[in-house]
Parts: C-alpha cells; sequence; structure tokens
C-alpha cells in the first residue's frame, strides 16, 4: 500500500477507505490520520492524503486462495 493516496473528484471518507484498503468502515482511521482535510464530504481532485499502515489488508486478513 502506498503511503499517500491522492484524491480524484468526487471521493468520499467511505470510498477511499474502501480503495486503500477493502474496507469502508476503516474511514475513521484515515479520518484521524488527516485531520486538516476534515472539512471535505466529497473531495476535489489532488489533494494527497496520508494512509497510515494499519490499514493495509495484510496477508493474514486475505483468503487463503490469495496467500
Amino acid at each position: 500500500m502506498a503511503d499517500t493516496y491522492t484524491t480524484i473528484q468526487g471521493d468520499t471518507w467511505d470510498l477511499i477507505a474502501k480503495k486503500v484498503c477493502g474496507d469502508e468502515k476503516k474511514l475513521d482511521i484515515l479520518m484521524q490520520n488527516n485531520p486538516s482535510f476534515l472539512e471535505y464530504l466529497v473531495f476535489p481532485a489532488g489533494i494527497r492524503l496520508r494512509c497510515p499502515k494499519e490499514l493495509s489488508q495484510t496477508e493474514r486478513d486475505m483468503p487463503s486462495w490469495r496467500r
């Protein structure tokens, strides 16, 4: 997983969390690591967000057929 994510027009917190880690429920971790962007509900293009390592889907979280 990349350490950053650059938004595209129309991204939302939950969509970004789904793209970055495969689970939109992890949006709270993403938001905690990007407090200066909390005013956005829908992002414009080109904003670079920090993505913490704990957001990435680890190999142990993957189904056996993907390992």
